[in-house]
């Protein structure tokens, strides 16, 4: 289904549009015949099916209008990692169409029922024949969207690098408590997600988070944590 289905269909997502750093300092008026330019295209999907695939082509980035995704990777032994979550208004797949990449690396799937806008980004990064001018905003943009993916990349690395399941936990509780600025605070994630995000085994994150509740050091209630 396409993005120019009709114009109540666009302006249904225009306050989520507005949201995306994608199109800052673009008007609304100039959005339509923006997202034509670019190719945009929307697709449904339900809970746990793939949006992108791992191993196939990587031409386009995508745009969460509704719902939640996730990209995951999956090791040669089965292991599944978390490596991001994406909500309304947030881009994926965005570096590894930028960098012409000949096979995904990753797979994004749909958390629960979504809904998605996919751009053409090849559309971006070359003039398109009309000589638009949002073509300069965007990459201004597309920089500054990569140069933040880029920092979360590193919080997620700082995570990972921890060599237990406890240092691993209270690493992530710490940064989710400074981005909240708040000692209570809810993830995104149920226990098995947390655990794939964490990249150990559920049933010792569940021993951990349990020693650390005796110990005094935390309070938790499924997705629900405070730092003690």
């Amino acid at each position: 289904m396409t993005f120019q289905q009709g114009e109540e269909t666009m302006e249904a997502y225009y306050s989520v549009l507005r949201s995306c750093p994608l199109f800052a300092g673009i008007r609304e008026e100039g959005l339509a015949s923006l997202l034509e330019c670019l190719g945009a295209r929307t697709a449904a999907y339900p809970p746990k099916t793939v949006i992108l695939s791992e191993g196939e082509p990587a031409r386009d980035m995508g745009i969460v209008l509704a719902g939640a995704a996730q990209i995951v990777r999956v090791d040669f032994f089965g292991n599944r990692s978390i490596v991001a979550d994406v909500g309304p208004g947030e881009l994926f797949g965005e570096s590894f169409a930028c960098a012409g990449v000949e096979a995904l690396p990753v797979d994004v799937v749909a958390r629960e029922e979504t809904r998605v806008l996919l751009l053409n980004c090849r559309r971006i990064l070359e003039p398109c024949s009309g000589a638009c001018g949002f073509h300069q905003q965007l990459l201004f943009n597309l920089m500054q969207v990569t140069a933040r993916k880029n920092l979360a990349f590193h919080k997620k690395l700082e995570v990972v690098s921890c060599r237990t399941t406890r240092e691993k936990l209270l690493t992530y509780l710490h940064q989710q408590a400074k981005q909240f600025n708040s000692s209570s605070f809810t993830i995104p994630y149920d226990r098995q997600e947390l655990a794939d995000y964490l990249e150990v085994e559920r049933s010792g994150l569940s021993a951990e988070i349990g020693r650390l509740r005796r110990e005094g050091v935390l309070e938790s209630d499924r997705s629900w944590f405070r730092l003690l």
